[in-house]
């Protein structure tokens, strides 16, 4: 540190000793305000990120655009600000981000293959979700790049600051679950996981690395773990895990009007 700032090289230093490596591919979901002061802002923040996992590996946001009303109205991939908080959004305004397509849960990437993390958005191979809206892609689909992020054997989430409240791999969850019931019931509901149930069943196994990065309290962990874990036990105990489950009234509010 300098003074009383945390600077670029001390938040690459804490990245490094939570267990983030060389050639990693981090999604991560952020509060930038809980690292405390940092010398260069947002842009320090990021430049921590890249030097951490270096010129291999890769750096995916949400870059959702999750307002009220029609999210499709005011969509344009260059100039639609991320509404997931000032981390994203700066993420995604910087030189050299790319990001996908999809009307309304896009993500930002950086990095050497940044473009083809991205560049599928607008396919309809895969799981449908409530999200899917012609003439953009599958939002979990196949080429999405969360699904490619999870399918990367060097994909890990970094939780910076945050609880499981905004986890988006709960949503990959949700949505295998759901595209399983399709199959026995074409009419079958969708329905969403508590995320904090969730995030304390995954933080009670110990399969993460905790640790500080600046003054935030931060997680560590395999994508694919995460979600292969955790599926398994929604799937054996549904009413724990789930807001309301069959035979229960489920959340009456349409996708297109949620916040994630």
């Amino acid at each position: 540190m300098t003074g009383w700032l945390f600077t670029r090289e001390r938040l690459a230093e804490d990245l490094r000793r939570l267990g983030v490596e060389a050639g990693d591919t981090l999604f991560v979901q952020s509060s930038f305000k809980s690292l405390g002061p940092v010398e260069g802002g947002a842009g320090a923040v990021i430049g921590a990120l890249e030097d951490a996992v270096g010129p291999e590996g890769h750096v995916l946001m949400p870059s959702f655009n999750l307002v009220e009303g029609d999210r499709a109205a005011n969509w344009n991939p260059a100039t639609t600000p991320a509404t997931t908080g000032y981390l994203t959004e700066y993420f995604r305004a910087m030189p050299g981000t790319v990001r996908s397509e999809h009307y309304s849960h896009s993500v930002a990437a950086r990095g050497r293959k940044a473009q083809w993390y991205v560049e599928g958005h607008l396919l309809s191979e895969g799981m449908s979700s409530p999200w899917d809206r012609p003439p953009w892609g599958r939002t979990y689909g196949d080429h999405s790049p969360m699904v490619r992020a999870l399918n990367d054997p060097r994909g890990k989430v970094l939780m910076l600051g945050v609880d499981y409240h905004p986890s988006t791999y709960c949503h990959i969850i949700e949505t295998i679950c759901w595209n399983r019931a399709l199959c026995q019931n074409p009419q079958a509901e969708f329905y969403y996981l508590n995320r904090l149930t969730v995030g304390a069943f995954w933080d009670a196994l110990g399969r993460l690395k905790r640790g500080r990065v600046g003054q935030a309290n931060c997680r560590l962990f395999s994508i694919k773990d995460f979600v292969d874990t955790c599926l398994a036990a929604v799937e054996a105990d549904p009413p724990r895990f789930f807001k309301s489950y069959p035979g229960q009234a489920i959340e009456a509010r349409p996708a297109e009007s949620r916040l994630s």
